[in-house]
């Protein structure tokens, strides 16, 4: 079992930065994509970053030049640095990780998400 917990979100006003963080932990032999998805209201689930197990990244346009994607390989967390924020940055965002467990002699190979932490843009 792999689960993913984030952390960092809030209320923040525009113009301003926040830093989200999404931890795995369980059963983990390595992990490769992470990413940081988003859901506005009434709108459809879209990808903001994702950052590979060897630092690549790419990004939605609407956050390039302003969001930062990193990870800390050495303890299973990715990061979304966020800076200059717009109140249509406001979702619920979620991490999310192809992650290869092993329970025993056997390798499983998982896409987790997590729970969803608030971005609430707004002055």
């Amino acid at each position: 079992q792999v689960q993913l917990v984030e952390s960092g979100g809030g209320l923040v006003q525009p113009g301003g930065s926040q830093r989200l963080s999404c931890a795995a932990s369980g059963s983990i032999f390595s992990i490769n994509a992470m990413g940081w998805y988003r859901q506005a209201p009434g709108k459809e689930r879209e990808l903001v970053a994702v950052i590979s197990s060897g630092g690549g990244t790419n990004y939605s346009d609407s956050v390039k030049g302003r969001f930062t994607i990193s990870r800390d390989n050495s303890k299973n967390t990715v990061y979304l640095q966020m800076n200059s924020l717009k109140p249509e940055d406001t979702a619920v965002y979620y991490c999310n990780a192809n992650v290869i467990s092993i329970t025993g002699l056997k390798y499983n190979l998982l896409e987790v998400w997590g729970q969803g932490t608030l971005v609430t843009v707004s002055s």
